[in-house]
């Protein structure tokens, strides 16, 4: 193990010089979490709307394109929901609008896409409570259909076991693919939740009933596969451009229990959450996946070296992201010969090996704050040109037509594109600036001043420049004309 792990890092440092220009496409995503988080309920309406602008702000000058954020922590919503009710997180108490009224999720979607990035809404599939002290509003599902829950450990949870259940969280999700202009719906790692030492999830009623022979394990299993595929299906009948993506724990399985496993010795998302999440990106069935590589690079029993190479291997033709941990990342030195305190840009040039296409950084306010530096080294060096979210092939090749771009005075300006509800929608635009026109390259990063989903930009400085339209997949159009600014 030790010497593939040598091995692993020498190619690594080797390839170093390959990645010295930011690449034009790629995920730059954040984690920002609302589960557990008091500062929203400290907050009035108007310091948290100026709370999360900032929060953007940062993230955007920090080169991230793309904002994960909780709105679903434990059945409950930081938007208008149809089916469950505010979350306490927001209002200081379950159930309770926050005062004045506003929806954070719209708030964020606006915000988001002002400064040209996405929104993918991160939901928890099946928990219920974070503790045993909670109360629920009396409006709760769980009081209309107590039977189809169970308490495990100090928490309640969906029991996925219950058909009834999956049909409630596709509603969940329909309600918020129909009703706002998500770029994704993402959920993490927890669907079967941990295991708690020598106590088995109590789901004994809804195995006697839909059991049918089954192992327990091969059941538990089944029921997160059709949650996933209802979830795909539900969305596909919605807003097929909205993408699914999933954030599993880093381990699919070690090698000892499967030859497709990773050399690694720790818990398994296949057998200790029932998680098979290869099975769904070879079913189609998600977009992308973002797993949780929170070890440093020569973790004894889950070295992010290996797993990195093996989730890359593993991607089934889908987007693989890295989830990164931001303290785990600035807190250890990288390897020898390496003098460098952190690993970040070890990580991050590992990220842009074939078969990977962008990392998520966990959690987005450690990037906010500048941990140990972070957000200043991906400003300055790892993310310090605009990069454009990946495009979509599975879901659509139809690149926009050029823009017709005319400037006066400084002042670009196009015609915005009628939307007709299609994944080809386009919704936002690129503006690139060069030396002259022999220097227009679509492919130089570099070039590009900035991504917007206005049909207008004020050149504030002298050059060639030329726009480009993206649709809701990512897909973008042939340059327009070049037009000078003198």
């Amino acid at each position: 193990m030790k010497r593939k792990l040598l091995g692993l890092a020498l190619i690594a440092t080797a390839a170093l010089s390959a990645f010295a220009v930011n690449p034009k496409r790629e995920f730059r995503g954040a984690w920002l979490h609302t589960v557990n988080q008091g500062q929203y309920a400290a907050q009035t309406t108007a310091e948290n709307q100026a709370y999360l602008i900032d929060q953007l702000d940062k993230l955007q000058a920090a080169g991230c394109n793309a904002v994960i954020w909780q709105v679903r922590p434990s059945a409950d919503a930081f938007y208008y929901s149809n089916y469950e009710p505010w979350s306490r997180f927001l209002s200081g108490k379950a159930g309770v609008s926050p005062i004045p009224a506003w929806d954070p999720l719209q708030f964020m979607i606006d915000e988001c896409h002002k400064r040209g990035m996405e929104l993918h809404a991160w939901l928890n599939p099946y928990r219920v409570t974070t503790s045993d002290k909670e109360e629920l509003p009396i409006n709760h599902i769980y009081y209309k259909h107590p039977e189809r829950f169970v308490k495990y450990g100090k928490q309640l949870y969906f029991d996925p076991g219950w058909p009834e259940n999956r049909e409630f969280i596709a509603n969940v999700v329909n309600d918020i693919v129909s009703r706002y202009d998500v770029d994704a719906i993402h959920m993490d790692d927890y669907f079967y939740p941990y295991p708690i030492a020598k106590v088995d999830f109590p789901d004994d009623k809804s195995y006697a009933v839909y059991g049918n022979g089954m192992t327990r394990d091969d059941w538990r299993r089944l029921n997160v596969d059709q949650l996933i595929e209802l979830l795909h299906q539900t969305i596909q009948s919605s807003k097929p451009w909205v993408r699914l993506g999933i954030s599993p724990f880093g381990i699919w399985r070690n090698k000892k229990s499967d030859p497709r496993g990773s050399e690694t010795n720790g818990l398994q998302n296949y057998d200790a959450l029932y998680a098979d999440v290869l099975l769904w990106t070879e079913k189609g069935w998600v977009d992308y996946m973002m797993p949780q590589l929170y070890w440093e690079l020569e973790h004894k029993l889950a070295s992010h070296l290996v797993l990195n190479d093996w989730w890359a291997k593993n991607n089934n033709g889908r987007h693989m992201y890295i989830g990164q941990s931001v303290n785990k990342t600035m807190d250890l030195p990288d390897l020898a010969p390496s003098a460098e305190k952190s690993q970040l840009r070890h990580k991050i040039e590992l990220s842009r090996i074939d078969g990977i296409q962008g990392n998520c950084w966990w959690p987005g306010y450690s990037v906010t704050h500048n941990y140990k530096g972070v957000a200043d080294s991906l400003a300055a060096y790892h993310q310090s040109t605009i990069a454009i979210v990946p495009s979509y092939p599975w879901i659509s090749t139809e690149a926009p037509a050029a823009l017709d771009v005319k400037a006066k005075e400084g002042k670009l300006t196009w015609a915005a594109a009628k939307c007709e509800n299609k994944a080809t929608d386009v919704v936002r635009y690129v503006v690139y600036r060069f030396a002259d026109k022999k220097s227009v390259n679509l492919e130089e990063a570099s070039a590009i001043v900035v991504v917007t989903p206005e049909n207008e930009f004020v050149a504030t400085e002298k050059g060639v420049y030329v726009v480009t339209a993206l649709n809701r997949v990512n897909n973008e159009s042939p340059a327009s004309k070049p037009v000078e600014v003198k």
